[in-house]
């Protein structure tokens, strides 16, 4: 991880000694690389759902489908908890915008 600041490791880490900054600076790299991919994810998950809108309002149908929001809802709850269900609610409000 490149250095923000001319601090030590351990300043930067909130680490007491350098190799648990090591560990650290290692482990938020990864982090970082997780995050750029679920980016990703939800930027390739915002443009499907685009592409299913598209079609539905085509075809004469709602944009949103309520009962499918619902078991998107109820998975991600199941898996992740209570903060799943905000995490699926922030997700959809991506994918489609507020109702």
């Amino acid at each position: 991880m490149t250095a923000i600041t001319d601090q030590p490791a351990t300043e930067q880490t909130g680490a007491r000694t350098p190799e648990a900054a090591d560990v650290i600076c290692g482990a938020r790299e990864r982090i970082d690389a997780l995050d750029d991919r679920i980016i990703g994810l939800v930027q390739e998950r915002m443009a499907v759902s685009a592409v299913i809108q598209e079609a539905r309002i085509t075809s004469g149908g709602r944009r949103v489908n309520l009962s499918r929001e619902m078991e998107i809802l109820g998975r991600y709850r199941d898996a992740l908890g209570k903060p799943g269900t905000a995490l699926a609610m922030t997700l959809l409000e991506l994918s489609r915008g507020r109702v």
